[in-house]
């Protein structure tokens, strides 16, 4: 196949849209915190997690919802309890982010390390 400028990048790299769904910069931490600890309310999440808006939080659980990756459970109770959930589709993404907590733990000494040294050439 012929890549050029007109290829669409999901063609170019098949990873692409995956990267867009699961590495945006607050589905990480989501998807971690409800697969480590189950399912939770909002608010549980918002002091896990730590640092995300409520309203960044609330679009990015309905973005997840909408993906399949996690499940809103609504109980209609005063007040109303909301909670959230990985779902299967969310928790088939454990072996990719073990794989990638291996590949830190083994690699990001050596990350540190070229920043380092290329900090110092660029001085």
């Amino acid at each position: 196949m012929n890549w050029d400028s007109e290829t669409p990048p999901e063609q170019a790299c098949p990873i692409a849209p995956v990267v867009d769904i699961v590495f945006s910069r607050w589905t990480t931490p989501i998807l971690w915190s409800l697969q480590e600890h189950g399912r939770q309310r909002f608010s549980e999440l918002e002091r896990r997690i730590g640092g995300v808006t409520a309203k960044v939080l609330t679009q990015r659980l309905r973005q997840l919802e909408r993906d399949g990756l996690v499940i809103r459970t609504y109980t209609p109770e005063i007040p109303p309890r909301v909670e959230y959930e990985i779902s299967p589709l969310g928790r088939s993404l454990g072996p990719l982010f073990a794989q990638l907590s291996t590949w830190a733990a083994e690699h990001l000494p050596a990350v540190g390390a070229a920043r380092v040294s290329y900090d110092n050439v660029k001085r």
